[in-house]
């Protein structure tokens, strides 16, 4: 069965690229049991080194910091080079050669050597995030088009959990070569909208209503307090944008907004101010112009322009 499943491989490599040698002529027919299990050994205990080595040099590097992940990053790179060496030590242990084996294997090779180029980039990117540390583990960050909540920074890709719900894998060398906006990094984070009032509206009486607004809205922080300012003559009003902080959340920043918005609106509609709808004047220039204007019941009404 053996021999059956060392030809057929011999014959899809040969098939793949006529240079490379037979994988018959490469592993020899009087592998013996001994042999195999000595190295099924060698490797067993290949894995029981890399899991140790993972161990010691998390508890070594990290030190009980539950932000810091270098020590993980380190032990699951340095695992992983333990367990290849090892396993290949183990093949040698067996009874196959591994250099004409590899001989062989050429266009694998190859394949793996380009899959080890975008780890080795991506784990470089990952100790480089943890050097710099622009984000711990659950805090929430935007990078590129995602934002969402840090679950794990592992040999390759950063965790996200979007706000939906989903789970986004980033590639470390991505995630370090674009601009990276941490939310929750500072305590405070600052918001606004714009509000529109009337032409005929009194602007200074209308940033104290805003202010009020704000005032009782729940979510905002006192210190530093809200703004208003106006900003444009706006074609149906005049525009004025009403900044303020809140905490660094998002789910706060979407609460605060809600709950500005609700005592904005109140606040003016006590005052008597009104929040004008899109308009536009008319204008026909001088002479007798009329517009005829229809009632809902169809009758015509003329007026003079």
């Amino acid at each position: 069965m053996t021999a059956t499943l060392i030809d057929l491989a011999g014959t899809a490599l040969l098939a793949a690229d006529p240079s490379v040698p037979p994988i018959q002529d490469v592993v020899p027919d009087d592998i013996s049991l001994f042999a195999v299990g000595r190295g099924g050994v060698v490797l067993l205990a290949t894995v029981v080194l890399a899991v140790l080595v993972r161990i010691v040099l998390v508890r070594l590097i990290d030190r009980g910091d539950a932000d810091r992940h270098t020590g993980r990053l380190v032990g699951r790179f340095l695992s992983v080079i333990v367990v290849v060496v090892g396993g290949v030590y183990a093949i040698d242990l067996a009874g196959i050669p591994v250099g004409p084996l590899f001989g062989a294997l050429g266009i694998g090779g190859i394949a793996l050597a380009f899959a080890a180029q975008d780890i080795l980039q991506n784990f470089v990117a990952g100790l480089l995030l943890q050097i710099r540390r622009p984000f711990k583990l659950g805090e929430q960050v935007g990078s590129g088009d995602y934002e969402g909540v840090v679950r794990d920074i592992n040999l390759r890709t950063v965790v996200l959990t979007t706000y939906d719900g989903l789970t986004v894998y980033l590639p470390n060398a991505q995630v370090i070569a674009a601009p990276i906006v941490n939310y929750t990094r500072t305590p405070l984070n600052r918001t606004q909208i714009t509000v529109a009032v009337a032409y005929d509206s009194d602007l200074e009486r209308a940033r104290e209503v805003l202010l009020a607004a704000c005032g009782t809205a729940e979510g905002v922080a006192t210190d530093p307090g809200p703004e208003a300012w106006v900003n444009a003559f706006a074609d149906s009003g005049i525009e004025v944008v009403v900044r303020y902080w809140h905490a660094a959340d998002i789910a706060s920043r979407w609460s605060a907004r809600s709950s500005v918005a609700i005592a904005v609106k109140r606040e003016l509609d006590r005052a008597g101010m009104t929040i004008p709808f899109p308009q536009r004047t008319l204008w026909f220039g001088p002479g007798g112009t009329s517009l005829e204007v229809r009632r809902p019941d169809g009758d015509p009404e003329e007026t003079s322009g």
